[in-house]
């Protein structure tokens, strides 16, 4: 039989609200209509999530799925940020378990080709699941209140192309303790059954560690027994790679998962920037647009991605961000940084793209005639003396106590004089080159110094990726030392040009007025 358009009194889609139930492609399993769209949209008891496996699945194949597709949601069908995967050709799709008590699945055939279609079946779970996202929440039954008796639940998370090793993170933790945890506990699993290695069996009411799988795949089992309950627990999810970074290298760059296409919804993501001590983290936010502010608060109560100062969410906060803003860098107080992107059920936008420099740690200073800059060695142990220069390689660095140190007169390594603001200035490039084998990466540092003042500024003018930076960022404000205090006769010396003259001006004086004495003596 030939397929047709899909008659008016065909059966697509609808809302389906029993606690289990079957559909199927219009037609299934007779060939599916040319043209059709049909949405179905999957609702049961709030708390529940839907569990959704596939018995047939026959579709037009296409490299990219562009002609007849079936698509499922984690929510509603209108948010891109629900998607969970798009499906076509002959290989079923796997399980699914929504994050929420809803979930839609939308088909779509085109004007040519037509297949067998599909059929579905789900249920509703209280608990357990397959879950696929980039991360996610999982909570005990009836969480928060005390969870019931003989329950048994399995979390198979994982199995997403390409995925990382997972991190599951315990927020609450409340369950019947006892010798070897034999009544009620939670077991951790390094894999996808009970057969993969043992990562942890936990009981009692101390959180358990933060735990990482060395495969994409993470499996946790919930047994309660006949007797004595508790609160239960609450625990978050994510995947290595796209949703949870940590940078160690002084300059870098990420963006939040999939950009700039759509985000997921229901994310915690976390990059953490960790670098040498001294250091401090400057961040430049080439790209953002988030889901905007709430327009009942005016603040960003729905997606955002925020920073903390120290590396944790207990730091100083140093900035919440939503919407589609420009943004200034941000620069910490410290040599670690962290930024956590969160997104709620619904709302998805294009995302954000980041990239970070590490601010050197130094101390820029002159006289009249002369540079002095000072460099704690410590922050730049990796780097021999001769990779720290002025102007040029002739003008490298030497090791002076516990410091990198170079000590110049205006007139050599590259020095010149220009005017700024009506201001006579002297200005050279400091390099501090980070090279590895092929790999160039030189940062410069712009050194200047108002003579007649005897004040000094650096400016990093070449770190991250210069093209896409509008303006150089001055890094003097606040330049912070983690290292040693300079030592005060250094500080004195540093001036010694000044000294020397004013001092020979007094001398001269001195010797004027024994001079004149002698001759009225005489």
């Amino acid at each position: 039989s030939h397929p047709l358009l899909c008659p008016p009194g065909i059966k697509c889609g609808g809302v389906l609200s029993a606690p289990s139930g079957n559909f199927s492609s219009p037609n299934f399993p007779g060939l599916y209509p040319y043209e059709t769209e049909c949405t179905w949209l999957i609702v049961v008891a709030e708390g529940s999530s839907v569990l959704l496996s596939f018995s047939h699945f026959e579709l037009e194949y296409h490299d990219t799925c562009a002609y007849d597709y079936l698509q499922v949601y984690n929510g509603a069908a209108q948010d891109r940020g629900n998607l969970l995967g798009t499906f076509c050709g002959h290989s079923p799709p796997p399980p699914f378990s929504s994050a929420w008590h809803v979930m839609a699945v939308v088909f779509r055939s085109d004007r040519h080709v037509a297949k067998h279609g599909f059929a579905a079946a789900y249920k509703k779970d209280a608990c357990g699941g397959q879950l696929t996202g980039l991360s996610g929440e999982i909570t005990s039954p009836r969480y928060p209140e005390s969870y019931p008796n003989d329950a048994e639940c399995r979390w198979s998370i994982g199995g997403t192309s390409g995925g990382g090793p997972l991190t599951l993170v315990f927020a609450d933790f409340q369950v019947e303790g006892g010798q070897g945890c034999g009544f009620d506990y939670v077991a951790l699993f390094d894999g996808p059954t009970v057969a993969a290695p043992r990562l942890g069996r936990y009981c009692g009411s101390a959180r358990p560690p933060r735990t990482i799988s060395s495969t994409p795949h993470l499996l946790i089992i919930f047994k309660s027994d006949f007797n004595i309950g508790g609160r239960g627990f609450k625990a978050h999810f994510y995947s290595a790679g796209e949703c949870q970074e940590v940078f160690t290298t002084i300059k870098g760059n990420f963006s939040s998962p999939h950009y700039p296409s759509f985000y997921p919804n229901n994310l915690n993501c976390q990059w953490s920037i960790q670098l040498p001590l001294g250091f401090r983290v400057k961040v430049f936010f080439l790209d953002m647009e988030l889901e905007g502010r709430s327009s009942l608060t005016g603040g960003c109560d729905y997606d955002h991605l925020s920073a903390f100062d120290g590396g944790t969410e207990n730091g100083s906060l140093l900035g919440r961000w939503c919407g589609r803003e420009s943004l200034a860098p941000i620069t910490s107080h410290s040599n670690r940084l962290l930024l956590v992107l969160h997104t709620d059920r619904n709302t998805a936008k294009r995302g954000f793209s980041i990239s970070y420099v590490g601010v050197v740690p130094m101390n820029v200073s002159c006289t009249r005639t002369d540079f002095h800059i000072q460099i704690p060695v410590q922050s730049l142990a990796q780097l021999e003396r001769n990779r720290i220069y002025l102007g040029s390689p002739s003008c490298a660095a030497q090791v002076v106590g516990r410091n990198f140190k170079i000590h110049t007169r205006f007139d050599t390594c590259g020095t010149e004089s220009q005017r700024r603001n009506n201001t006579s200035v002297i200005i050279s490039t400091l390099y501090i080159d980070f090279s590895v084998g092929d790999q160039e990466d030189i940062h410069q540092y712009e050194v200047q110094c108002e003579p007649k003042r005897k004040e000094a500024s650096v400016t990093l003018i070449a770190g991250p990726d210069p093209s896409r930076l509008s303006q150089a960022e001055n890094l003097v404000d606040a330049q912070q030392w983690q290292g040693e205090v300079i030592d005060a006769r250094e500080v004195k010396s540093q001036d010694t040009s000044d000294i020397v003259f004013i001092s020979i001006c007094i001398l001269a004086g001195l010797l004027m007025v024994i001079a004149v004495v002698g001759l009225v003596l005489l």
